[in-house]
Formats: structure tokens, sequence, C-alpha cells
């Protein structure tokens, strides 16, 4: 499709949002990619409307002149789910940044998808309620594009995932036509769960433009630890020991050796350069201290060093900054690389055996690799610093990615625990579906016959 055969709906476009239509190159540039070192080509044109009802009205636009579409929201994402294809217009969610209602007895909100996890946890917390969104990715990721990619992160171990904490949304589907899904109720036995279907579909089934979440009760308190260990299977051992003894843990982050020096270089810190374990503890100042002690306890036995926990705010968070900081720290060992990042799930009994042999893979590697997870539940991570370009190393390092996720999918466990499908992912989504491959893309036909919502993710 031309400049030509798309004038008539770029002017549509540009009389309904004005100046927050745009075809400049810059914008364009902005908006055609993720965090990964997928590419593609520039959106035809970036939108950024500010109501369910303006997307709505793009989206009717786009459906009657056959453009494709893709949803964006802050680009944090590392399997290509944003980028996009040429011809294609960009539906930017950044304006649409209102929360729309908090409701403190029911612990619950509504927002637009444009607003960020850290923005509403600041209004929780200037508002003096006493509540939180725990669903932490590390990125201040929007809370449309969490849901859509179903996202978790750090305190998944304790809190679980979007998809365990969203209640309900608003969707515009492929034809424009705007859908409601859920309620604020706790519980229902009404329908299909549509809410579900929409969360984790990457954009490809309908653009969600409100999300209503669930909130936690901010801990009365809160410790944290770091940990180092001899050896990976020392921490993972730990790890395993502690969850299934029922040992109540927020968040168990493991950093492998490699990423503790890159982290230590990149935050001005100076942990031991080994395998390490980071923990964090919420609860009553009781719960927390005696959870504190077991988890040293067993660690202890395990041949850790020190266990060093804290209450203080102010360290507690530098603590976590340092692991939030270990992807661009990965980077920075090689300046002017692009990531490649990976992850896998599997069953906690089996975690210690899939980075056994994941270990193996990185130690006969041409490449560099740095390993990081939240391995309280079973998720890990590898980060792959490549030369921008550089065939052979992309070539290799999605190699291994295939054989990790090989090794997890021997192990009952699955190609992706939390970074989603986008582009880098569809083989491995076969092999780990197969057959019902082919009902997902029946329930994409059925809903966006024309193929326009976010063509070419999850499936070709």
């Amino acid at each position: 499709m031309n400049q030509h055969d798309l004038k008539h709906p770029h002017q549509e476009l540009r009389s309904l949002l004005g100046t927050r239509f745009s075809t400049d190159d810059a914008v364009r540039d902005a908006h055609a990619r993720d965090a990964s070192y997928h590419q593609g080509a520039l959106p035809d044109a970036v939108t950024f409307p500010k109501t369910d009802a303006e997307v709505s009205d793009i989206v009717k636009i786009c459906a009657k002149s056959n453009i494709p579409i893709i949803p964006y929201g802050t680009g944090t994402g590392v399997e290509g789910a944003v980028v996009a294809t040429e011809g294609t217009l960009c539906i930017a969610l950044n304006e649409m940044n209102r929360i729309l209602s908090v409701n403190e007895a029911d612990r619950d909100a509504t927002v637009q998808a444009g607003v960020t996890r850290g923005q509403l946890n600041a209004h929780l917390v200037e508002q003096g309620m006493q509540l939180h969104f725990p669903v932490d990715p590390g990125a201040d990721a929007s809370l449309g594009g969490m849901a859509a990619t179903r996202a978790s992160g750090t305190s998944a171990v304790c809190y679980g995932t979007m998809q365990d904490n969203v209640l309900g949304l608003t969707v515009i589907t492929a034809d424009g036509t705007l859908i409601r899904t859920g309620s604020r109720a706790r519980k229902s036995a009404a329908g299909y769960d549509l809410t579900r279907l929409f969360i984790g579909s990457e954009g490809t089934l309908g653009i969600i433009a409100e999300i209503t979440l669930k909130l936690a009760r901010l801990p009365e308190a809160i410790a944290a630890a770091v940990c180092a260990f001899p050896t990976v299977d020392a921490a993972v051992e730990t790890v395993i020991e502690l969850i299934c003894g029922g040992t109540s843990i927020a968040r168990i982050e493991l950093l492998d050796k490699l990423q503790m020096d890159a982290v230590n270089k990149y935050s001005g810190l100076a942990y031991e350069v080994a395998p390490t374990l980071f923990f964090e503890f919420h609860g009553s100042a009781n719960t927390v201290a005696e959870s504190s002690k077991i988890a040293g306890t067993i660690a202890s036995a395990h041949g850790s060093g020190d266990f060093r926990w804290t209450t203080d705010e102010t360290e507690r968070k530098r603590l976590w900054q340092a692991r939030y900081d270990s992807y661009h720290a990965a980077l920075n060992r090689r300046p002017g690389s692009v990531g490649y990042v990976t992850d896998v799930c599997v069953p906690i009994s089996q975690l210690a055996e899939c980075i056994a042999e994941t270990q193996k893979l990185l130690n006969n590697s041409n490449l560099i690799a740095f390993m990081l997870g939240h391995v309280g539940d079973g998720n890990f991570h590898v980060v792959f610093p490549l030369e921008p370009g550089n065939k052979d190393e992309l070539a290799e390092a999605q190699q291994i990615s295939e054989q990790i996720v090989d090794i997890a999918l021997k192990m009952d466990g699955t190609c992706t625990g939390e970074h989603g499908i986008g582009i880098g992912k569809r083989d491995a989504l076969r092999k780990e579906h197969g057959e019902a491959v082919e009902l997902m893309r029946a329930i994409k036909q059925a809903l966006d016959p024309q193929n326009l919502m976010n063509p070419g993710k999850i499936f070709l």
C-alpha cells in the first residue's frame, strides 16, 4: 500500500486528531520498534488518541481502508511484539494516561491503557492509600502493554502475574466495536472468560483501552537481603527448598557470576562476584523477621556467604535498583551492543536441571551471555549482548535460544514465562502447543478476519 492509497484515510485521521496524527519521520522511527534486536519498517503514521471513542474511530477508519494497526505502549518488550511492518498505522496509547477510579474498600482501580505501573503506585501514595499494584516487570511499562503481553516479573512468586490481577478490560475490536469484559466483582461464572482471552493476545485480537486491576495492601514490613553462593546450583537448590517449604517470600531473584560483575560495574556496587540471590520479604514485622531467618539458615546450609538483610527503605531501593539495571548492565559490558534476550519457565522442581543444562550450552558458546531470573516461580532469562548487524552472532544466539526452549519443553515448561511470542518465538509456540496453534488461528480469524490487528505477531 503506497502513500497515494493512504491519502484519504490520512485526511480522515488528521481531521479527527489534528496534531495528534503524525507522519513525521522522527515520530515514526520512535514507534517502529521495541527494546529488542528486531527490526522492521517505519509505520506510515502514528496516532495519539486520548479516549476510547477516538481509538474506536481510528480503528473504524483503518478497517474501512484495510490498514493494519500496531498498538504501542512504552516499547519495553523484548520479542518484537510492537515492531512495525510496512504500510501500518501505529496507535500510540501513551496519552491515554488517566487513572479513572480507585476504590479503596474494594481494592481495585480502573485506568486507561497508557497509565504506567509507576504512575498508578505514585498516585496511590499521593492519595494516602495503603494500597499498591504489585505486578513488577522491572521497566515502568504501561499497564495496557502489561495486560497485552501477560506480564509478570519480580513479584510474581507472591502476587501472581497480570492474568491473576486483572478484573476486566475495555477493548476495541478489529471493526472498531467497543466491548467491556469482566466486572469489578472478584469472581464470575457468566459466559466465556473474554478477559483472559485478550490478556496475552499481544494486540492481535483487539486494542486494550482500559483495565480494571486488583490492588494489594501495602505490607506492614518489608525486608530485603542479598546472599552469594559458590555455584548457581547451590543458589537454585536454596530457592527450591525455600519455596517447597512454604517460606513466605515476595521476590527471589538469581544473578549469575557474570551478571553480578556487570551490575557491580554499572551500578557502582561492591558485591561478591559470584552467583547471587536477591530476596524480599513482605508481611508483619514478625513474619518478615522469621522468614528472613529461615532463608538465611537454608542458604547457609547450601554454602552461602553472609546473609545480609535490611528493612531500611533507602538500602532496599538501592539493592533492587541494581537488579532492575541488570539488562543495561549486561549491555554495558559490550559498549554499542544490542540485546538478544530469551526466557523460559519450568516447574520449580525442574529448575536446577534446566539451568544446569542451559549453562552447559552457554559455556560451549562463542558468545558472552548473562543469566538472571525470577527463580521463585521457575522463570529465568539469558541476555546476549550482540554486535549490531553481526549475522553470525545473531544466528548463534537464536540457535542457543531454541535449544534452551527445547530443554524447558522437555521438562514440561514453557517457551516464555513472561516476554511473550511477538516475532521472536513464533516457531517455539508451535513446538509448545502443536495443533492447538490452529485453534488460536481460528480465534484470530473469527475476531479479525481482515488480519489488521498487529499482523505477523504470535504466528504468521
